[in-house]
Formats: structure tokens, C-alpha cells, sequence
């Protein structure tokens, strides 16, 4: 018998689950997850599965780990300062492309170098001005190395990384290694967002290692990436970015493995996000212009899925304009105050308390805020600091922290840096008022409600009547939300030109009188003509409304709550690389390599060199990775054009995909 353990981080649970011969799910737990230190929610969850399963740690054969921590974070707007070295670019690029808002007041350090599009030198790299720069400690925890045309001749980025390395003794991440096309300033993004999240990913999967072998599991830890494939916790540790969907990928798997459905999509609800996707023929496609999380398109190779800031811990933000008001949510993820009342029971209920006997509601009422440790602090404001300081280590209602409105600006950032994590009213109170949830503490969130619905709309009258009222009207703009996102999937994945960006399809009054399905003069009738597949934790409760909603059919599988967990250890391993061969001048032909280019005088020498070379660096990888029985697949896209009475070659990209099952350790 080969047992399988699967392990899910997700934003607010933890999910462990344990396969039988691949083939059957034995035991299946949820704890929550600890963000100030993951180790203790990854150890609960397995502790709890072992003891269900009642199996022994050391009959596990591999371990996997699946995880949206890279996606929220990236969402939220959260992760470790980094600097930005960017060569052979001009410094308007930098606002140019959205990179200086990536940056978020993060340092970056315009030089000059880089090559030109055949991979030679354009500039020489302009070293002292880098060692100069790095002299002074701005607080950085990585750095990201973009350079000109990098995918061409990497050798400028790679003596930067060398030279940081050096310098600082910080992870240095080159663009070229996450993607092998142009568009510098889309992988200057993407090196980014990636030094961005190295921190973070390097210590859960410490803490999940450590936590493995505290139990007794011996089994090689794998990670999932954003297409459902798995790699090593090494390979992840360098490149977290590519963990960026790990959790819905891993999901859309869990489905296929769950339902065996063909065509259908797939809607995944965690506490921070809704992510959606489409199976057709029973595989999730690859999105060919790169992941998007949040406001960001990346050139990381990922599932072509929609992410939203929707979640079951989603911030409710009142809408007080117009004569009716209401509610929306997200995208930022809130401790809900149900939770947040379980571990300040006497002071949540205090303050609540108090906040409902005032004659009028506060601005921040039913908020709470504590410090989470173990994040790095570095490159803080004088503001922030002091106000880190004075929240220490205990849960602090928001008003009384907060004296000023620069105070205000100054805790932002500190979320935002996840120093500092919020309470407030979220989906999953309301559903501990409705008698939905019973996790938490239900008569916390019965306050928190009433306080909300306490406050005025346009017209002067109270926005509900009773914190049910209040609730209903929460989980019924969830429903909403989750419609949209649905049918904006839909119209994104069509092979019709409808004439209007899927979001505004999704939302056009013809679109939602339809599912009203309005019958005057006019018979409207619209919705999902596929089913969808309903996976989270709190699926059960929304989502059977939200089939409603598009009309149609709902799939609620068994382990619909532990599927993340389950995809992260039924799926294989696959390394894909990438590469270009050019040609500079007549009859020569030039492959792009990471030692530079090399000449040859055929071009099909020259492609069969390129892809010799990709496939012992893919095969390498999948080696190191620990895969099996390994099957290797290229593909090539020769680029060429008709000059008078014969064809001349232009380009050739080619693609070597390896691909193997993990080892199961016996």
C-alpha cells in the first residue's frame, strides 16, 4: 500500500488529506492556519489526518504542499521589501510600465548595460554605480536583475546577481531564469513580485518541513506551481513566484481527480480569494500571455484561471451613498471577528459592547487589529515603527490605536507589508448570524452585525433592521459577486468577439436581466451553459445559490473542501524550458543559452543544439525534482518569410517539456 500526504495552506485553513494508492481518499482534516508561525496550523492539520487515518507517519511515500500564500500576498498587496536593479532600461520606464507601483516605494537603481536584440553587448554594465548603491542598507530582503534583452545574453544579470550576492549576501532573482521571451519590463515585473515573495515561501516550507519531520514523515516534500505540476521544495524556494496559483491549480486537479469531469468550470472559494477556471477535455489550460493575480500580469506559466478578491473572510465595506445603500467585499481578507473572538474573548466582547451602547456608530466599530511576528521589518517609516511598537503583541481595538490620520496611512502600510493583520465583519460572520457556521464565536459576530447595520444610507434610515437582515443582505452580494466572476470567466474563455471586456459583459444589464429571465415585450433568458464545479470549505453553504443565480447545474464533490490538498499529490512532475534561436545575418544561426550565444551555419544544427541543450537542463530538473519514468516532448515554432522564390528563416522558439511521476520513498 502507498499512502499519500497532501497539505493545503490556505488563508484562514490549513488542509491535510490522505490518499490510498492514488486512487482513494482515507482521512481528510482542517486546522486553522497560523500566520505567525505556520508550522503549528500544518502540524495540527496532519496530526489530525494521521489520527483519522489512523495510520503510521513512516508508511507515508510522498508529501506535497499546495498553497495560496504566494496568490493572497500578491493579491493583498503583501510581501518583503526588495530592490529592483534594472539594466539598460531609462528611468521613465519604471512608471511606464506599472513597475513603479509594483515597487510601492520599494528602492530601485536605474544603470547602464545590457545587449542589443542579437545578444550582443549594446553597453558595458556599469558596475561601480551597483556596488556604490549597495554600500548603503535600504532595508532589502531580495533583489530583482532585469537587463535588456536578458533572454538574448544573460550575462549582465548574471554578474549583478553575483555581485549583490556578494555584496549583501541576499537572494538575488534574474528575470531571464522565470521566462525565456522578451517584454524586459513584464519580466522585470515578474523577477519583482518574485524577489518579493522568496522570504515568505522559504518559511513555510521550512516550517513545513520541520513540522513533517517532527511527526515522523520522512517523505520528500514536493510544492505545487501554478499549472498543477510539482517540483521540489528547493526548486520552489528559488522560484516562489511560480507558486502563484499553487492553491487553485492544485484545486482544478483535485476536481478533475474528484468528479472525472470534461468540460466544465471550476470555482474555488477560499477565505481571501475566488478562483476560477475551465476544464476542457478534462485539462486546465495554460494561460499563453502569463498568470494575472490581482492587478498583475505576470510571465509565469499558470493555469489560465481569474482570480478575485472574494473570499469567505472578505472585508464588507459599506456602500452608504444612494438612497437604499448595501454592501460590497474584498478584496482585502479580514480576520473575522468570530475568530478574532476566540482569542480575545474578553476584550472583543468588551469593546462590542461598548461600541453598541454609543448613540451613534464610530468609524471604526467591530475593528480590531495585532501584530503578527516573525515578518521582516526592515526599511519601516519613523511613523510605522513607533506604531508597530505600540501595538505589540495583544489584540487592540483599530480606534483606540489610531490618533491621527497619517496614524491611519501609517497601519495601511503596515498591512500591506503583513506586519499587521485587521479584524472586522466578514461572509463568515454572517454565516455564524444565519446559523451557517458554528466554528467561531457566533455571538461576537451577532454584535459586530447589529453595529454594522446601525449604520445610515443616503436616504437618513439604518441599513437593516436586524443583524439577520444584515447578514442575508452580506451573503447575498457574495452570491452576486460569485455570479459575476463566473460569467466574467465564461465570456473571457469564448471564442466569440462580443465587443466588451468580460467584465462589463458580465455585469451589462441585458446579461443580468437574463438571469432574472425578464419576459415583457422582450424575452431575456441567459446563463452557464456547463456546469460548474464548487470547491472550498464554504462551498456548501454558497454556492448551491449561486448555481441558481447562472442556472445551472452545481457539482459539490464529497471532499470538495480538502480539494487543493488532494491535487497537490495526484499531480506530476513537469519541468518546461524554453529558448530562441535568431538569425543574425545570412547563413547564420544563433542559439540563445544561458552561457551565452553560439553560432552554427544550418539552422536545423542550430535547433537541434537548442533543444539538446533544453532538454538535459529540463531533464536535470525533473531528475532533481525526483521524478520517474520520465517522458520527453518539444515542440517548435519556426518563424520564416518568402523572399522571391524561396523561404528564409526569421526565428525558432522551441519548448522541451519533461515530464514524470514523483518517487515514492519506501
Amino acid at each position: 500500500m502507498t499512502l499519500l500526504l497532501g497539505v493545503d495552506t490556505g488563508g484562514t485553513y490549513t488542509d491535510a488529506v490522505l490518499i490510498r494508492d492514488e486512487r482513494e481518499v482515507i482521512a481528510s482534516a482542517k486546522a486553522l492556519t497560523t500566520r505567525h508561525d505556520l508550522a503549528f496550523g500544518i502540524g495540527a492539520a496532519v496530526a489530525a489526518v494521521l489520527a483519522e487515518g489512523e495510520v503510521d507517519a513512516g508508511e507515508i511515500g510522498l508529501a506535497s504542499l499546495s498553497t495560496t500564500l504566494a496568490t493572497n500576498a500578491l493579491v493583498e498587496g503583501q510581501g518583503g521589501r526588495v530592490g529592483l536593479i534594472y539594466i539598460g532600461f531609462r528611468d521613465a520606464d519604471l512608471a511606464a510600465h506599472g513597475l513603479a507601483e509594483a515597487l510601492g516605494g520599494d528602492p530601485a537603481l536605474v544603470i547602464a548595460g545590457g545587449h542589443n536584440h542579437a545578444g550582443g553587448e549594446a553597453t558595458p554594465l556599469e558596475k561601480d554605480a551597483l556596488l556604490a548603491w549597495l554600500e548603503t542598507d535600504h532595508g532589502i530582503s531580495a533583489f530583482a536583475v532585469a537587463s535588456q534583452f536578458a533572454t538574448r545574453n544573460p550575462a549582465h544579470e548574471l554578474a549583478a546577481a553575483a555581485i549583490i550576492r556578494e555584496v549583501t549576501g541576499r537572494p538575488a532573482s534574474c528575470s531571464h531564469h522565470l521566462s525565456a521571451r522578451l517584454n524586459g519590463p513584464k519580466r522585470a515585473l515578474t523577477a519583482l513580485l518574485n524577489a518579493r515573495l522568496i522570504g515568505m515561501i522559504a518559511r513555510l516550507i521550512d516550517k513545513a518541513e520541520g513540522k513533517l519531520r517532527d511527526l515522523g514523515v520522512e517523505a520528500p516534500l514536493m510544492v505545487v506551481r501554478g499549472d498543477g505540476a510539482l517540483i521540489s521544495a528547493d526548486q520552489a524556494r528559488e522560484r516562489p513566484i511560480e507558486t502563484i496559483l499553487s492553491g487553485p491549480a492544485a484545486s482544478i486537479v483535485g476536481a478533475r481527480w474528484m468528479t472525472g469531469a470534461d468540460h466544465a468550470l471550476v470555482s474555488d472559494i477560499g477565505g481571501t480569494t475566488t478562483d476560477v477556471a475551465v476544464l476542457r477535455d478534462g485539462r486546465p489550460a495554460i494561460d499563453p500571455a502569463g498568470a494575472q493575480v490581482g492587478p498583475w500580469r505576470t510571465m509565469v506559466e499558470a493555469v489560465a484561471m481569474r482570480t478575485f478578491g472574494l473570499g469567505g473572510d472578505s472585508e464588507v465595506h459599506v456602500r452608504d451613498e444612494g438612497l437604499e445603500g448595501g454592501v460590497t467585499l474584498g478584496p482585502r481578507r479580514l480576520i473575522p471577528i468570530s475568530l478574532m473572538a476566540t482569542e480575545a474573548p474578553e476584550l472583543v466582547h468588551a469593546v462590542l459592547e461598548e461600541q453598541l451602547r454609543a448613540a451613534a456608530p464610530g468609524e471604526y466599530d467591530a475593528r480590531f487589529l495585532r501584530a503578527v511576528s516573525g515578518v521582516d521589518g526592515g526599511g519601516l517609516g519613523e511613523r510605522e515603527a513607533d506604531l508597530l511598537v505600540r501595538i505589540g503583541d495583544g489584540v487592540h481595538p483599530v480606534g483606540r490605536m489610531l490618533k491621527t490620520r497619517m496614524e491611519s496611512q501609517a497601519l495601511q502600510r503596515l498591512v500591506r507589508r503583513g506586519l499587521v493583520q485587521i479584524a472586522g465583519v466578514t461572509p463568515s460572520d454572517a454565516s455564524h448570524v444565519l446559523g451557517r457556521l458554528e466554528a467561531w464565536d457566533g455571538e461576537a459576530a451577532q454584535k459586530a452585525l447589529t453595529l454594522m447595520a446601525r449604520k445610515r444610507t443616503g436616504s437618513g434610515n439604518t441599513l437593516a433592521q436586524t443583524p439577520e437582515d444584515m447578514a442575508q443582505m452580506i451573503v447575498d452580494q457574495l452570491t452576486h459577486q460569485t455570479s459575476l466572476a463566473l460569467l466574467e470567466t465564461a465570456f473571457a474563455e469564448e471564442n466569440v468577439d462580443f465587443g466588451l471586456p468580460p467584465a462589463q459583459l458580465a455585469a451589462h444589464v441585458l446579461m443580468q436581466k437574463g438571469l432574472d429571465q425578464h419576459a415583457g415585450l422582450l424575452r431575456l433568458n441567459t446563463g452557464l451553459a456547463v456546469p460548474v464545479i464548487g470547491l472550498g470549505a464554504s462551498a456548501a453553504s454558497y454556492y448551491p445559490a449561486v448555481g441558481e443565480r447562472v442556472h445551472t447545474h452545481m457539482i459539490l464533490p464529497e471532499h470538495a473542501g480538502v480539494a487543493n490538498a488532494i491535487g497537490a499529490v495526484v499531480g506530476r512532475i513537469t519541468i518546461r524550458r524554453s529558448g530562441t534561436v535568431t538569425s543574425p545575418a545570412e547563413g547564420k544561426y544563433r542559439v540563445h543559452l544561458e552561457t551565452g550565444p553560439e553560432d552554427y551555419a544550418a539552422s536545423e544544427v542550430a535547433m537541434q543544439a537548442l533543444q539538446s541543450a533544453l532538454e538535459a537542463d529540463a531533464r536535470a530538473e525533473a531528475e532533481a525534482a525526483g521524478a520517474a519514468d520520465i517522458h520527453v516532448t518539444a515542440r517548435r515554432e519556426v518563424k520564416q518569410a518568402q523572399a522571391e522564390a524561396r523561404q528564409v528563416f526569421l526565428e525558432a522558439e522551441i519548448t522541451v517539456e519533461v515530464s514524470g511521476r514523483p518517487r515514492i520513498a519506501v
